[in-house]
Protein backbone atom coordinates (compact mmCIF):
# COMPACT_ATOMS: atom_id res chain seq x y z
CA UNK A 1 0.00 0.00 0.00
CA UNK A 2 1.58 3.14 -0.74
CA UNK A 3 0.93 6.04 1.10
CA UNK A 4 2.19 8.91 3.78
CA UNK A 5 4.89 7.34 5.71
CA UNK A 6 4.72 8.32 10.05
CA UNK A 7 5.62 8.09 12.92
CA UNK A 8 3.24 7.11 14.98
CA UNK A 9 2.14 5.42 18.52
CA UNK A 10 0.24 1.88 18.12
CA UNK A 11 -1.82 -0.18 20.73
CA UNK A 12 -3.54 -3.24 20.65
CA UNK A 13 -6.43 -4.66 23.10
CA UNK A 14 -7.57 -7.92 22.85
CA UNK A 15 -10.07 -9.96 25.15
CA UNK A 16 -9.50 -12.79 26.90
CA UNK A 17 -11.72 -15.63 26.05
CA UNK A 18 -13.50 -14.06 24.13
CA UNK A 19 -14.65 -16.63 22.59
CA UNK A 20 -17.60 -19.35 23.54
CA UNK A 21 -19.85 -16.29 24.86
CA UNK A 22 -22.69 -16.05 22.37
CA UNK A 23 -23.30 -13.19 20.04
CA UNK A 24 -24.82 -11.26 22.96
CA UNK A 25 -22.77 -10.95 25.41
CA UNK A 26 -19.77 -10.73 22.77
CA UNK A 27 -21.36 -7.57 21.75
CA UNK A 28 -21.23 -6.05 25.08
CA UNK A 29 -17.91 -6.76 25.86
CA UNK A 30 -16.46 -5.44 22.68
CA UNK A 31 -18.64 -1.97 23.85
CA UNK A 32 -17.86 -1.92 26.98
CA UNK A 33 -14.26 -2.23 25.79
CA UNK A 34 -14.67 0.11 23.30
CA UNK A 35 -16.07 3.09 25.87
CA UNK A 36 -13.32 2.37 28.95
CA UNK A 37 -10.51 2.91 26.37
CA UNK A 38 -12.19 5.93 24.56
CA UNK A 39 -12.63 7.34 28.29
CA UNK A 40 -8.99 6.23 29.11
CA UNK A 41 -7.91 7.95 26.04
CA UNK A 42 -9.73 11.14 27.34
CA UNK A 43 -8.54 10.98 30.64
CA UNK A 44 -4.85 10.76 29.52
CA UNK A 45 -5.39 13.62 27.09
CA UNK A 46 -5.08 12.06 23.90
CA UNK A 47 -7.72 12.81 21.77
CA UNK A 48 -9.93 9.50 20.75
CA UNK A 49 -11.67 11.42 17.74
CA UNK A 50 -8.34 12.02 16.32
CA UNK A 51 -7.03 8.13 16.48
CA UNK A 52 -7.69 5.45 14.14
CA UNK A 53 -9.17 2.93 15.53
CA UNK A 54 -9.35 -0.55 13.39
CA UNK A 55 -11.38 -3.54 15.22
CA UNK A 56 -9.90 -7.00 15.32
CA UNK A 57 -12.28 -9.16 16.08
CA UNK A 58 -11.67 -9.66 19.96
CA UNK A 59 -10.48 -5.93 20.46
CA UNK A 60 -9.27 -3.16 18.98
CA UNK A 61 -6.18 -1.34 17.60
CA UNK A 62 -5.77 2.47 18.21
CA UNK A 63 -3.26 4.42 15.92
CA UNK A 64 -2.39 7.61 18.13
CA UNK A 65 -1.67 11.19 16.67
CA UNK A 66 0.60 12.79 15.34
CA UNK A 67 2.28 14.53 18.56
CA UNK A 68 0.59 12.26 21.19
CA UNK A 69 2.73 11.62 24.11
CA UNK A 70 3.93 8.12 24.00
CA UNK A 71 4.64 8.07 27.94
CA UNK A 72 0.80 9.01 28.41
CA UNK A 73 -0.35 5.57 26.69
CA UNK A 74 1.94 3.73 29.76
CA UNK A 75 0.78 6.38 32.12
CA UNK A 76 -1.91 7.33 33.20
CA UNK A 77 -3.65 5.29 30.03
CA UNK A 78 -2.73 1.32 31.47
CA UNK A 79 -4.12 2.62 34.56
CA UNK A 80 -7.09 4.44 33.75
CA UNK A 81 -8.00 1.24 31.82
CA UNK A 82 -7.84 -1.29 34.70
CA UNK A 83 -9.46 0.81 37.18
CA UNK A 84 -12.86 0.92 34.28
CA UNK A 85 -12.24 -2.80 33.59
CA UNK A 86 -12.20 -3.41 37.08
CA UNK A 87 -15.30 -1.26 37.86
CA UNK A 88 -17.06 -2.83 35.25
CA UNK A 89 -16.14 -6.72 36.08
CA UNK A 90 -17.80 -6.00 39.73
CA UNK A 91 -21.30 -5.53 37.91
CA UNK A 92 -20.66 -7.90 35.46
CA UNK A 93 -21.64 -11.46 34.88
CA UNK A 94 -19.95 -14.48 34.00
CA UNK A 95 -20.31 -14.05 30.64
CA UNK A 96 -19.60 -10.39 30.34
CA UNK A 97 -16.27 -10.26 32.58
CA UNK A 98 -13.18 -8.54 31.03
CA UNK A 99 -9.91 -9.06 30.92
CA UNK A 100 -7.35 -7.83 28.25
CA UNK A 101 -3.72 -8.52 27.05
CA UNK A 102 -2.10 -4.79 25.75
CA UNK A 103 0.81 -4.39 24.08
CA UNK A 104 1.88 -1.10 22.68
CA UNK A 105 4.90 -0.16 20.22
CA UNK A 106 5.90 3.09 17.94
CA UNK A 107 7.68 3.31 14.19
CA UNK A 108 6.70 4.61 10.54
CA UNK A 109 3.44 3.23 9.37
CA UNK A 110 1.81 3.95 5.58
CA UNK A 111 -1.28 5.80 5.97
CA UNK A 112 -3.72 4.70 2.80
CA UNK A 113 -6.16 6.98 1.07
CA UNK A 114 -8.89 6.67 3.73
CA UNK A 115 -6.74 6.53 6.87
CA UNK A 116 -5.84 2.61 6.85
CA UNK A 117 -2.44 1.90 8.66
CA UNK A 118 -0.12 -0.44 7.27
CA UNK A 119 3.64 -1.54 8.13
CA UNK A 120 5.72 -3.47 10.04
CA UNK A 121 5.28 -1.45 13.16
CA UNK A 122 2.12 -3.36 13.12
CA UNK A 123 3.16 -6.84 12.42
CA UNK A 124 5.43 -6.50 15.37
CA UNK A 125 2.30 -4.98 17.38
CA UNK A 126 0.43 -8.02 16.78
CA UNK A 127 3.29 -10.47 17.69
CA UNK A 128 3.51 -9.33 21.04
CA UNK A 129 -0.12 -9.29 21.66
CA UNK A 130 -0.16 -13.12 20.68
CA UNK A 131 2.85 -14.15 22.39
CA UNK A 132 2.39 -17.12 24.60
CA UNK A 133 4.49 -15.15 27.75
CA UNK A 134 2.18 -12.43 27.17
CA UNK A 135 -1.01 -14.82 27.58
CA UNK A 136 0.42 -16.98 29.77
CA UNK A 137 0.98 -13.88 32.27
CA UNK A 138 -2.97 -12.80 32.25
CA UNK A 139 -3.69 -16.70 32.21
CA UNK A 140 -1.96 -17.86 35.46
CA UNK A 141 -2.69 -14.17 37.38
CA UNK A 142 -5.58 -14.02 39.86
CA UNK A 143 -9.17 -13.62 38.55
CA UNK A 144 -8.91 -10.58 39.64
CA UNK A 145 -6.35 -8.77 37.50
CA UNK A 146 -7.97 -7.60 35.00
CA UNK A 147 -5.34 -6.41 32.34
CA UNK A 148 -1.85 -7.69 31.35
CA UNK A 149 0.49 -4.76 29.45
CA UNK A 150 3.82 -5.93 26.99
CA UNK A 151 5.78 -3.09 25.48
CA UNK A 152 8.51 -3.38 22.67
CA UNK A 153 11.99 -2.60 23.74
CA UNK A 154 11.86 0.80 21.75
CA UNK A 155 8.71 1.61 23.27
CA UNK A 156 10.41 1.00 26.58
CA UNK A 157 13.03 2.65 25.84
CA UNK A 158 11.92 5.67 24.57
CA UNK A 159 8.78 5.95 27.80
CA UNK A 160 9.68 3.95 30.70
CA UNK A 161 13.69 3.40 31.16
CA UNK A 162 14.00 7.58 31.51
CA UNK A 163 11.37 7.20 34.96
CA UNK A 164 8.87 10.07 33.78
CA UNK A 165 6.44 10.94 36.87
CA UNK A 166 4.18 8.45 37.53
CA UNK A 167 6.15 5.45 35.23
CA UNK A 168 7.59 3.07 37.71
CA UNK A 169 10.35 1.13 35.82
CA UNK A 170 11.06 -1.72 38.75
CA UNK A 171 6.94 -2.81 38.08
CA UNK A 172 8.31 -3.89 34.75
CA UNK A 173 10.34 -7.11 33.77
CA UNK A 174 11.91 -8.24 30.24
CA UNK A 175 10.67 -11.61 29.03
CA UNK A 176 11.55 -13.56 25.74
CA UNK A 177 8.72 -13.02 23.21
CA UNK A 178 9.16 -15.60 20.42
CA UNK A 179 6.51 -15.67 18.28
CA UNK A 180 6.23 -17.84 14.90
CA UNK A 181 9.07 -16.66 13.17
CA UNK A 182 9.19 -13.31 15.08
CA UNK A 183 12.11 -13.06 18.83
CA UNK A 184 12.66 -10.66 20.84
CA UNK A 185 12.45 -9.10 23.88
CA UNK A 186 10.03 -7.17 25.74
CA UNK A 187 8.36 -6.02 29.12
CA UNK A 188 5.46 -7.26 30.81
CA UNK A 189 3.54 -4.85 33.34
CA UNK A 190 0.67 -6.64 35.20
CA UNK A 191 -2.05 -4.44 36.58
CA UNK A 192 -3.01 -4.88 40.42
CA UNK A 193 -5.65 -7.05 41.09
CA UNK A 194 -7.54 -4.03 43.53
CA UNK A 195 -6.19 0.10 42.51
CA UNK A 196 -5.16 2.20 45.36
CA UNK A 197 -7.16 2.83 47.95
CA UNK A 198 -9.15 5.59 48.60
CA UNK A 199 -8.00 8.47 50.82
CA UNK A 200 -10.87 8.41 53.62
CA UNK A 201 -13.36 11.04 53.77
CA UNK A 202 -12.33 14.01 55.24
CA UNK A 203 -14.76 13.91 59.15
CA UNK A 204 -17.39 16.49 58.69
CA UNK A 205 -17.25 19.31 60.96
CA UNK A 206 -20.02 19.35 63.48
CA UNK A 207 -22.52 22.30 62.61
CA UNK A 208 -22.02 25.66 65.15
CA UNK A 209 -24.50 25.77 67.28
CA UNK A 210 -26.80 28.69 66.46
CA UNK A 211 -26.06 32.28 68.22
CA UNK A 212 -27.82 33.13 71.24
CA UNK A 213 -29.11 30.75 73.55
CA UNK A 214 -31.54 28.07 72.67
CA UNK A 215 -34.18 26.37 74.46
CA UNK A 216 -35.70 23.03 74.59
CA UNK A 217 -39.07 22.73 76.19
CA UNK A 218 -40.27 18.69 77.69
CA UNK A 219 -43.22 18.07 79.84
CA UNK A 220 -42.13 16.64 83.08
CA UNK A 221 -43.60 14.78 85.81
CA UNK A 222 -44.87 16.55 88.46
CA UNK A 223 -46.77 19.44 86.32
CA UNK A 224 -44.62 21.03 85.33
CA UNK A 225 -42.48 22.63 82.60
CA UNK A 226 -38.62 22.16 82.09
CA UNK A 227 -36.98 24.87 79.84
CA UNK A 228 -33.27 23.96 78.68
CA UNK A 229 -30.96 26.72 77.68
CA UNK A 230 -27.73 26.04 75.86
CA UNK A 231 -25.66 26.96 78.54
CA UNK A 232 -26.88 24.05 80.65
CA UNK A 233 -29.06 26.06 83.22
CA UNK A 234 -32.33 25.01 83.84
CA UNK A 235 -35.16 26.41 84.70
CA UNK A 236 -38.08 24.72 86.30
CA UNK A 237 -41.87 26.27 86.46
CA UNK A 238 -44.74 24.32 88.24
CA UNK A 239 -47.85 24.46 87.01
CA UNK A 240 -50.62 24.02 90.22
CA UNK A 241 -53.24 22.23 89.70
CA UNK A 242 -56.56 23.96 89.58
Amino acid sequence: MDGELAYRAVLAVDIERSAGRGDPALLAIRAALRTVLRESFERSRIDWEACRVDDLGDGLRVTAPAGARKAALVHPLFDEVAARLRAHNRLAGALTTIRVRMALHAGDVRFGPDGEVAGRPLEVLARLLDAPAVRTELAEAPPQTVAVLVLSEHFHEETVQPGRPGIEPEAFRQVAVANKEFTTTAWIRTAPAEGPSEAAAPAVPAEAPPAGPSRMTNRATGHGVIYAVQNGVQHITTTRRT
